[in-house]
């Protein structure tokens, strides 16, 4: 089937890379810098940079990844913690080009919040098709502290190291949905929840026929701080054109830049297989829209309705910090 049709709006430039600079979401990533100083950066793919690592085992591919839950989310809402530990880490490991496996977990934490934490994650791995199968739990009297890890198999990994000049940048979502008002999450898994264990998938669907090569899924950072993510350590630069970019219905478009949803990813992909990404999503009732392409240069632009602006140079500036000059 088609896709939905795609809400785009027009924006002003300079306003965009002014609520994307001051976004915690992208700042908060610079933390991810002190890593280096104790694992080697320098290999994406089987350490620190794209969103799991791959471990090389006898004949197979594991993709592993890790997530921690901001204390006040989990504190506010625990339950909804739980979904989104589970949700984030199968997120990662489809950037990678993956399919989830198992999940594990750390949870500590009076009675209550843990009751709540472990139901939410239970639906989660219901939704995506993918088991708990162990972890740790400590009962406190204080507020509960969430962490989940998956496994995950991989043939053809997606990495960042894979960017190169010439390439697609395309952007896929599910645009039905709704934006938490105490959070900055776009929610689609009520409308979401029958696909969603089979949308996941998608991306090692393409990693394997070659479509894509590089991804990275829209976490805190936002959609355009996430696309920084993904060029940062090659360097390259894009011209994003916002009028492409596919926004849902009745949502501030701005908040949607910063939001984190349920289902978003960045891919690149080469030039001629760039129609074959759209046409998997867009099969199965997703947005997925060709937004720019990389370029030689190492700054990243915004533009709209014939405005531009200058949003970073990755030759001196980085999101993660990782491989800052």
């Amino acid at each position: 089937m088609a896709g939905p049709p795609l809400t785009v709006t027009r924006t002003d430039p300079r306003e965009v890379v002014d609520i994307v600079r001051r976004h915690a979401g992208v700042s908060g990533k610079a933390a991810i810098a002190a890593v280096a100083g104790f694992v080697d950066p320098s290999d994406p793919v089987h350490g620190p940079g794209d969103d799991g690592a791959v471990v090389e085992l006898d004949g197979a591919r594991a993709v592993v990844c890790g997530e921690a839950i901001a204390p006040q989310f989990v504190r506010s809402d625990p339950y909804g913690a739980g979904i989104a530990s589970v949700l984030a880490n199968v997120n990662d490991v489809a950037a990678m080009g993956g399919v989830p496996k198992a999940i594990v977990n750390t949870v500590i934490g009076r009675d209550a919040d843990l009751s709540e934490v472990l139901r939410g994650m239970r639906d989660a791995a219901d939704m995506y098709e993918v088991p708990i199968v162990g972890g740790h739990l400590t009962g406190a009297d204080s507020d509960a502290a969430l962490s989940a890890f998956a496994l995950g198999q991989v043939r053809t990994p997606l990495s960042m190291a894979n960017v190169r000049p010439g390439q697609a940048v395309l952007f896929a979502a599910c645009l039905d949905g709704t934006m938490r008002t105490d959070f900055p999450f776009f929610t689609s898994i009520a409308q979401q929840r029958p696909t969603l264990a089979r949308d996941v998938r998608l991306l090692a669907r393409l990693a394997d026929l070659g479509a894509a090569v590089a991804a990275k899924d829209v976490s805190m950072a936002g959609a355009l701080g996430s696309l920084a993510m993904l060029l940062e350590f090659t360097r390259h630069g894009v011209d994003v054109d916002l009028d492409r970019l596919p926004v849902p219905a009745d949502t501030d478009p701005l908040r949607w830049l910063i939001a984190f949803p349920t289902y978003g990813f960045w891919l690149a992909a080469p030039q001629d297989r760039a129609a074959d990404c759209r046409r998997v999503f867009e099969q199965h009732g997703l947005a997925c829209a060709q937004v720019g392409a990389v370029n030689e240069s190492t700054r990243m632009t915004v533009r709209s309705g014939g405005r531009q602006a200058h949003l970073l140079d990755l030759a001196t500036e980085s999101i993660t910090g990782l491989w800052a000059s």
